[in-house]
């Protein structure tokens, strides 16, 4: 038996519909890859339990002392992240305006910086908030954090109101949806 031959339009209908398949396998990888995007870090709604942490001085921080009490914000952060140094001017106008509603912390991530590393940078680039220091991870694997330049935020009763990633955050048009301060302008991203 020889070689299988093919008419011309025989031919050009498999190629498209082998062609078809391609694109809506990819396209469908595509769509799995954003919707698995959209779950990544803590869920919207829940309530994380406090934890107690170092600040990079040493100094024990008891986040049960704050949270469920007012809104409370957290940045996971590191000293070589280039997405937390271009967020860090959004972070501080939002806690200038918020600051006196909202309780602000960072947390130093504990991967490839140590806490005298991070002082050093802080003295370079200060933050008007305490940074904390997670030596072992728990607050990174209990807020379920991708990525640096990873926020939350807390509403008064603890719940999770706010989750993003990135420089391009609108972190003071989210704190002010969620302490309902319709009198402050919201940051351009």
């Amino acid at each position: 038996m020889g070689p299988i031959r093919m008419h011309c339009s025989t031919r050009s209908r498999l190629q498209a519909r082998v062609f078809t398949t391609l694109i809506m396998s990819l396209l469908s990888l595509t769509a799995s890859n954003l919707q698995a995007q959209t779950r990544l870090g803590i869920e919207l709604g829940n309530e994380p339990e406090p934890f107690i942490l170092e600040t990079v001085d040493g100094e024990l921080v008891d986040l049960a002392d704050v949270i469920g009490k007012r809104p409370v914000l957290i940045e996971f952060w590191a000293t070589w992240c280039p997405k937390c140094e271009l967020l860090h001017p959004k972070m501080v106008a939002a806690h200038d305006t918020f600051g006196d509603r909202v309780e602000f912390y960072g947390v130093a991530v504990a991967m490839g910086q140590k806490p005298s590393t991070i002082r050093k940078h802080l003295k370079k680039h200060p933050l008007p908030f305490p940074m904390l220091w997670d030596a072992d991870g728990h607050a990174v694997r209990q807020f379920m954090v991708p990525v640096t330049s990873y926020v939350v935020i807390l509403d008064a009763n603890g719940r999770v109101a706010y989750t993003g990633v990135d420089s391009t955050q609108d972190i003071s048009g989210a704190l002010s949806r969620i302490v309902g301060d319709s009198q402050s302008k919201p940051e351009s991203s």
